[in-house]
């Protein structure tokens, strides 16, 4: 079995993948069009399937839904169509996940260690997190939106990891506190309000009206909710 199956006609971009994907250790098999890419299903067993939208012929979207009639590996869409209806399409015929091009290798990089640990459960100890658009690199420490590195340091990357960890969940704010600061600390409840506040400023579309980072009213806070 080969680890990740990747169908990119742009010879560059495949063969960037491939060396790079190679590098990170995994096992991997390019091909140029649907067409060989589903030969290729039909004759070997894959982990992951990377699989770009514009192709020859026959398209991903519809080699996506050929690929759901029988197989439910993890897909990874590329495309350079930016829209929400071309992403939209990809879910719901069956992608796990969506890339926009162009995009950073590291975040492709960090975008398919997480697809795999989420299907295949690879580790107790998770040190790649991932929710809608977020990514987190838990043992570097860095945080992505979309295939942007955002600047998330100190009480922030705690917060948010708590808070990753713990998804669609509300949170007291005495319980993120202790969890984040420690029972023992002497600061203040109210700093965490603000370093809230900064997160949403960094991770939020709109920071006025948070989607990602809630506010349960007189309780605490509730991380995630509205997935893409």
């Amino acid at each position: 079995m080969n680890d990740i199956l990747v169908i990119e006609d742009n010879e560059e971009l495949g063969k960037l993948i491939s060396d790079f994907l190679r590098r990170e250790g995994f096992t991997v098999d390019w091909k140029m069009s649907a067409e060989d890419g589903l030969s290729s299903l039909k004759t070997g067993a894959y982990k992951l399937l990377l699989l770009d939208v514009m192709l020859p012929g026959m398209d991903g979207y519809a080699a996506l839904q050929d690929i759901r009639k029988t197989q439910k590996l993890p897909v990874l869409m590329m495309s350079a169509r930016t829209d929400d209806q071309s992403k939209i399409l990809g879910l719901q015929i069956g992608a796990d996940d969506y890339i926009e091009k162009p995009f950073s290798i590291q975040v492709l990089g960090l975008k398919i260690k997480a697809l795999l640990r989420r299907a295949y459960d690879l580790a107790e100890d998770r040190q790649l997190l991932a929710y809608g658009n977020i990514t987190m690199d838990v043992a570097t420490r860095t945080v992505y939106k979309d295939d942007k590195k955002i600047d998330v340091t100190g009480k922030e990357f705690d917060l948010l990891e708590y808070m990753m960890r713990n998804p669609q969940q509300i949170i007291r704010k005495e319980k993120l506190f202790d969890e984040v600061w420690g029972a023992d600390c002497f600061s203040e409840v109210g700093s965490l309000n603000v370093h809230i506040r900064w997160l949403r400023e960094k991770l939020e579309d709109d920071p006025k009206n948070p989607r990602l980072i809630q506010t349960v009213w007189r309780v605490g806070y509730k991380f995630g909710g509205t997935e893409s």
